[in-house]
């Protein structure tokens, strides 16, 4: 493939890790990036650099991330934002990737974009979950705040340095697997200082 395609390959998968922090962020920041003429879509995804569209990603990017810091609905908007994340997972890569086939693009889109953003969300909702069982709650606006801050920084770095974003979007995994780890630990300590006690 040529280079320009593998460039494309590598943004396309970097905003789709980034819907799995925040659906509509990385959507945002693609039409803002293809109405300055700083990324180029694929042919039928012009809409996205509208301003319309510009518009309606502007207004969907405030309601959800103010949504994440309202207690309870949180966790609806985790609930659904599954589906949503792959779904905008696809949708960002299908429209980032170029000089493919159809057959390819749809293909690479549905296995790594939206099983990539499944994934980060199924890591990020998991993280919520276990601030919400160590802190009561409490620490969720935090977790909200880093999501957020990821989503933004990955789409950004995805669209201008694509291989910073992929090593931010490594760290970023390998600091969610040692935040898991250490409430897995913490959840087992607990328990068997319940079942001593008993």
């Amino acid at each position: 493939m040529p280079s320009e395609t593998w460039l494309s390959l590598i943004v396309g998968v970097g905003l789709a890790a980034a819907c799995g922090f925040r659906v509509f962020v990385p959507l945002l920041v693609m039409s803002v990036a293809a109405r300055a003429g700083h990324l180029d879509l694929s042919p039928g995804f012009a809409w996205i650099g509208s301003p319309a569209a510009l518009v309606a990603f502007a207004a969907a990017t405030t309601a959800e991330l103010l949504g994440y810091f309202i207690p309870y609905v949180d966790h609806l908007l985790d609930l659904l934002g599954a589906p949503a994340a792959a779904a905008a997972g696809v949708l960002v890569s299908i429209s980032s990737f170029v000089g493919m086939s159809p057959f390819l693009r749809w293909t690479l889109a549905i296995i790594a974009g939206g099983g990539l953003a499944a994934l980060v969300h199924g890591a990020t909702g998991a993280a919520r979950a276990a601030s919400t069982l160590t802190t009561g709650g409490l620490g969720n606006p935090a977790v909200a705040a880093v999501e957020a801050g990821g989503a933004t920084l990955l789409s950004v770095l995805a669209i201008a340095a694509p291989l910073a974003a992929i090593g931010l979007l490594a760290a970023l995994v390998l600091v969610t697997w040692r935040f898991l780890s250490r409430s897995r630990r913490r959840r087992s300590a607990s328990s068997a200082r319940r079942i001593g006690v008993s």
